[in-house]
């Protein structure tokens, strides 16, 4: 369930741009799981995971178990994960951070169109359709689009 915005979260700032958004999405998507971590608020989230940050869970939905086969083998995973709380209509932003704005795309800003998020993480364990992870920077029930093993070499 998306919770709707506060009207904090929909206030522009000094030098923020909203457009209107098209009418209707491009493409589906399949959300495969559900991000738990101890953060309840955007406020709360680190700007960045960090590697000795708190251990999260990341519980994939049941059909895809077998899709996790010979993950455990790899110690970093990238999760692609789907911000679902932030607006989508900022096209030039003003971080509070920097006070300075920007373009939407030369931001790491949850705020964009596609609000897809990615995060290395380190692998801690699999317990059935469950990971232990280190490394994330969302909300808590941050819906899950995709893992993928990290590479370190161009072969992946």
């Amino acid at each position: 369930m998306l919770d709707k915005p506060s009207e904090a979260e929909t206030e522009l700032r000094q030098g923020e741009v909203a457009v209107a958004l098209p009418p209707q999405t491009d493409a589906g998507l399949y959300f495969i799981g559900t991000i738990r971590t101890p953060w309840r608020t955007r406020q709360e989230c680190p700007k960045r995971g960090s590697p000795d940050g708190p251990i999260c869970s990341i519980v994939v939905d049941e059909r895809w178990r077998m899709a996790l086969t010979d993950l455990a083998g790899h110690p970093r995973v990238q999760v692609l994960y789907w911000m679902d709380r932030a607006r989508r209509d900022l096209v030039l932003q003003t971080p509070f951070s920097s006070m300075q704005t920007s373009g939407t795309f030369a931001l790491r800003s949850p705020v964009r169109p596609n609000p897809i998020a990615s995060s290395i993480v380190q692998l801690m364990t699999i317990d059935g359709t469950s990971l232990r992870v280190r490394g994330l920077d969302c909300v808590d029930g941050t819906p899950l689009l995709d893992l993928k093993p990290e590479r370190t070499t161009a072969s992946g």
